[in-house]
């Protein structure tokens, strides 16, 4: 079993309207109830256009920054941090991005008997859309399906396939309906955490973010232990980071240049910060994703 990585030409399955993107395509999956073909992370460059009247899978996507627009089968909706949809085979779908606030999405492609069943049991039935209590949650099994469908190892269909049962579980779970009025603390909480995704790379505190959203501190924790099950500095770190990891492939950049681009003056505690949440260091991680 083979898994053709975003390094090599993918051109035929994949937009190339991004900014950058990891993505894997499972090149010989096999006939079975659920199988995975594809999934990806993009960021989606101004011209990010996809206008498709039909697809040959099942695919579900997660808008995790950004802003955009989307039409069902004809249906127009405002695509946000939170949304998630999904089409398939019979669906039109055209998908852009709003070129201030450029969309920042996950996707997973899946065939199979079972896959109309799972969708529908989740509650995002072929041709619909939602929206999630926590875009955090969605996420670490999103980066999990990357992690190993990108492998090419022997077990990395069926590693896909699980999760993505898995992904349907947390969706049934997450799933908020639309057209739900949020509560006055889920529309602060969304709120807030926008505003930490927009300004991560000079946020600098828990004092910070609140004085900036104009909230209380130890609300603006319990908010974030509800609605995204960690503190809310932890997802500003989270952010830093992920940002941190993607500049640090570019072997160009020097390790004090990465942290202060995520708002570290110190590249001591960038690093200190930093293998707290990747379990190594910068330099070995440039080194490991180098090689």
């Amino acid at each position: 079993m083979t898994a053709i990585m975003e390094a090599e030409k993918l051109s035929h399955f994949f937009s190339a309207q991004v900014r950058k993107a990891r993505r894997f395509l499972l090149d010989d999956f096999p006939s079975a109830p659920l199988a995975v073909v594809a999934g990806g992370h993009e960021f989606c460059s101004q011209d990010y256009v996809i206008r498709r009247n039909n697809f040959p899978y099942f695919s579900v996507e997660l808008v995790a920054r950004g802003r955009g627009w989307l039409t069902l089968d004809g249906k127009p909706h405002r695509l946000e941090a939170g949304a998630v949809f999904s089409y398939g085979p019979g669906v039109s779908h055209h998908i852009t991005t709003d070129s201030h606030d450029l969309l920042d999405k996950y996707f997973i492609d899946f065939t199979g008997p079972r896959a109309p069943q799972i969708l529908a049991e989740c509650g995002l039935a072929i041709g619909t859309i939602g929206r999630v209590s926590s875009i955090n949650e969605i996420q670490d099994v999103f980066e999990n399906l990357i992690r190993d469908g990108g492998r090419g190892s022997d077990a990395s269909i069926t590693l896909c396939a699980v999760l993505c049962e898995y992904l349907m579980i947390k969706l049934a779970d997450l799933l908020i309906s639309p057209g739900t009025k949020p509560s006055p603390a889920s529309a602060t909480f969304q709120r807030c955490r926008q505003h930490i995704t927009t300004h991560f790379s000079r946020l600098r505190s828990l004092e910070q973010i609140a004085d900036e959203c104009q909230i209380d501190q130890a609300y603006l924790c319990r908010l974030f232990r509800r609605f995204d099950h960690q503190a809310p500095y932890r997802f500003l770190l989270r952010l830093k980071m992920n940002s941190a990891a993607e500049q640090l492939r570019d072997p160009r950049k020097l390790v004090k240049e990465v942290a202060l681009g995520v708002g570290f003056e110190d590249p001591f505690h960038f690093s200190h910060a930093f293998k707290n949440v990747f379990g190594v260091s910068p330099d070995a991680f440039r080194r490991s994703s180098i090689t």
